[in-house]
């Protein structure tokens, strides 16, 4: 991945991805993103004609309520408990939220490390919060690899930079 992906057509998007798109470029705030493996797929294909094939999978935009039940359903984990988890461990998720990159893969390179799902939103640009937050919408991702690891990594929408952003 690129350092700086800066735009949509640098971070591999272009804009006949509709949804992901709008998602990526901060114009659907009260969306969620959710990234499947094709392990993780419906048996029929319905899931995958929702959403933007990805190398290993495919990325759905869904409505907040909608896609947090659908992460629920495919991954049978609460979202926003998954998310909780995973902040607490800084990795490397793609700005097309299509995989990642394990924190732990260094350290257990014999292993398994793809990421098998992904679930991501935007918070909106809060001043009063400060850091991220007053530099503008603020992408959260969340990732969970194949080995066990779950991590996160956020960024200010618009200029993705694949070091995961620590605030003190």
């Amino acid at each position: 991945m690129t350092d700086d992906a800066g735009g949509d057509a640098e971070a591999g998007i272009d804009a006949d991805d509709g949804k992901l798109a709008e998602f990526l470029a901060g114009e659907r705030l009260e969306d969620v993103a959710i990234y499947l493996t094709h392990d993780h797929l419906d048996e029929q294909g319905k899931i995958a004609d929702m959403g933007r094939a990805v190398d290993e999978g495919v990325v759905l935009v869904l409505p907040g309520e909608d896609g947090r039940k659908a992460f629920a359903a495919g991954t049978g984990m609460d979202p926003m408990q998954f998310a909780q988890g995973a902040m607490d461990r800084d990795g490397v998720i793609y700005p097309d939220l299509g995989g990642g990159e394990c924190p732990d893969a260094a350290e257990d390179p014999e292993a398994d490390h793809r990421a098998e799902f992904v679930f991501a939103f935007a918070e909106e640009q809060n001043e009063g919060v400060g850091g991220l937050y007053a530099e503008g919408d603020v992408m959260h991702a969340y990732a969970h690899c194949s080995c066990g690891t779950d991590y996160s990594h956020k960024w200010v929408m618009g200029e993705y930079v694949e070091e995961p952003t620590v605030e003190e």
